[in-house]
């Protein structure tokens, strides 16, 4: 194949793994956004299989920081896979967690490979041509949503998860301000690199920090301080460019009150300003509770941790009185959510191996654009326009990662964006790009008898679509109980068909427990279904069936949980807790009457209006 027409294909093959996942609007019950993590399972198997097979045996990885991260990767996969044999976890949802972590593990693996054979800057191109073009159509996705609201349908085009910002078909405003972060180093990278004019790349950077405005994340504004640090320390980039990147906050501040004048001007809402209102400040102070509960949860198990996936199980039945309202799954910071389900020695050494790769991709950036041994101070020179720059010279491209790997690792800290395949695996990619340089030895050690590495990431990349693929199979099974057909069947035979599946039982369990009669009757549906998400339905109907079943005083531990939350879901739950408004006085002989009942036969409360008569531990609900 003729190299511009290979190189196409691999653009085309990178906008399906990098951008389609991020623009599908359409999703149905159970997950939302299940459609847009498949899409990116199977656009990176093909993306990865394509560059896989140009690899050769000197493309084999030997950097230190990428054994360091792969290793990090493998620890989490045994802990995920230990979480079911020792801590009680659901099977589906350790192999639906193992599966993740091993697709995140081949992309870096590829990644690595790709520098180490000094084709890392073609698929970075490719890449950043993809993440340009999210970044364009999600653009294009929040100034509808902010200034066209009427034209979202749901399925092309989500409506704004919350009025006046702009939050894309993610659905989530970080989730678009990372994205958008992501394009505008891209879109700088393209330019530097003449795929692109400078001055197209800088509107378009430009472009994607007015929607990153829309979206009133906070993350954003962070990502201002990366953009400008970025300018303040790579020389090798244009003088223009490193202006543009500096001026960056300066640009976010002035189209941020430009927004704001125009929204009282045309008197229209913009979120942006409610952040900075009391309601913005409750989502902070939130964040700080969820992160005092994070530091508890690790003090009372230090050694071993809760379990892998098991954060929302074991903070939902941990006492927490000044708990957050909302019913999270995540400690909202990396760190504290390892610490939380591995335990602090196994914690600390995940976070070190990690630590240890960003370190030994942050060398890599520094050196980047010198051949081995040299200490050239300027990377660009004065070319045309789509011309590439002069030879000897190279294109910073594991510095523009490195920035990306950086903005994902601090998003990560007070969101958890990695726990999305659509930022997992070009965080993953991206990494793995930073983490080699080519070396003049792998020329010798081609030559003998080494071994080809593309055999067994081709099997792998293949291997990852065909299991995407089945995975949207198998979901098919519990998208009927939730949006069954005009001819499906009876709603008992779709549970028990979705019981049985692979990956997502656990859905149809949930379905069980919370629209049973009598829950008492499927307690086999409470053995999976807390395990994925306890939310208010689900521990009113666990509190009904440990009631019924004979376990009273474990119901009564499970509603002073659940009263924790003042969630208005559970207001009926506790009705009958709460003493009735005082009326019209009764008359003697009603009052005497209710005296002698009263007397006769003790009112008994329900056993949600009752405290436990002991404290229960996470072993006792497994």
């Amino acid at each position: 194949m003729h190299p511009a027409a290979n190189d196409l294909v691999l653009v085309v093959l990178a906008c399906l793994a990098v951008a389609f996942p991020t623009l599908i609007a359409y999703n149905v019950s159970p997950s939302a956004t299940f459609f847009n993590q498949a899409a990116a399972f199977v656009g990176w198997g093909g993306f990865l299989l394509v560059l896989a097979t140009g690899l050769g045996p000197q493309a084999r990885s030997r950097s230190p920081g990428a054994l360091a991260l792969l290793g990090a990767i493998v620890i989490l996969i045994l802990a995920a896979l230990g979480a079911s044999l020792w801590q009680g976890a659901p099977w589906p949802l350790s192999l639906s967690s193992a599966g993740t972590l091993l697709s995140a593990m081949l992309t870096v693996a590829v990644g690595a490979c790709l520098s180490r054979a000094d084709q890392g800057e073609r698929a970075f191109k490719a890449f950043c041509i993809a993440l340009v073009v999210a970044g364009v159509a999600s653009s294009a996705i929040g100034l509808v949503e902010v200034f066209a609201p009427n034209l979202t349908d749901g399925d092309w085009i989500a409506p704004a998860a919350i009025a006046g910002r702009a939050t894309g078909n993610l659905r989530q405003p970080n989730h678009l301000s990372s994205l958008l972060l992501w394009s505008v180093v891209a879109a700088v990278w393209l330019g530097e690199a003449r795929v692109i004019y400078r001055e197209i790349g800088w509107m378009l950077a430009l472009l994607f920090v007015e929607v990153i405005v829309l979206s009133a994340s906070r993350t954003g504004l962070l990502g201002m301080a990366a953009l400008l640090g970025w300018g303040l320390f790579d020389r090798r980039l244009s003088r223009s460019t490193r202006i543009l990147l500096l001026c960056s906050p300066l640009a976010y501040l002035a189209l941020w009150e430009a927004t704001a004048l125009w929204a009282h001007h045309a008197q229209q809402a913009f979120g942006g300003e409610e952040r900075l209102s009391g309601s913005g400040l409750y989502v902070s102070y939130s964040r700080y509770k969820i992160w005092w509960n994070s530091l508890a949860l690790i003090a009372q198990h230090p050694w071993l941790g809760v379990g892998f996936g098991e954060f929302n199980f074991a903070w939902t039945l941990t006492p927490f009185p000044d708990r957050p309202v909302a019913f999270f799954d995540h400690a909202h910071n990396l760190m504290l959510h390892l610490g939380v389900e591995l335990g602090v020695p196994l914690a600390l050494l995940v976070l070190g191996l990690m630590g240890y790769a960003l370190m030994q991709a942050g060398r890599c950036a520094l050196d980047d654009g010198r051949e081995p041994g040299a200490r050239s101070t300027r990377l660009f020179g004065k070319v045309e326009p789509g011309e590439a720059p002069p030879a000897g010279q190279r294109v910073p491209m594991q510095r523009a990662a490195f920035v990306m790997v950086f903005m994902v690792g601090v998003h990560s800290l007070l969101e958890y964006p990695l726990w999305y395949s659509y930022f997992l695996l070009p965080a993953a990619f991206a990494f793995g790009l930073g983490l080699e340089r080519p070396d003049a030895r792998d020329t010798e050690l081609a030559a003998s008898d080494q071994g080809d590495v593309t055999r067994p990431f081709v099997l792998a990349a293949m291997a990852l679509v065909l299991g995407a693929t089945l995975a949207l199979w198998d979901y098919r099974s519990v998208v009927l109980i939730f949006d069954p057909p005009a001819n499906a069947g009876p709603l008992e035979k779709r549970i028990a068909d979705g019981r049985r599946s692979i990956l997502f039982a656990h859905h149809a369990d949930y379905a069980a427990a919370t629209v049973a009669e009598h829950p008492g009757k499927v307690m086999k549906a409470f053995r999976r279904a807390p395990h994925f998400l306890i939310d208010a339905r689900l521990m009113m109907a666990w509190a009904h069936a440990l009631d019924e079943t004979g376990e009273t005083d474990k119901a009564r531990y499970v509603a002073a949980r659940l009263k924790e939350f003042h969630n208005e879901q559970a207001e009926e739950f506790f009705a009958p807790c709460t003493p009735a408004e005082a009326g019209a006085l009764p008359s003697v002989a009603a009052a005497a009457a209710s005296a002698a009942s009263a007397a006769s036969a003790p009112a008994k409360l329900p056993f949600q209006c009752l405290a436990p008569e002991r404290s229960y531990s996470l072993k006792d609900f497994r």
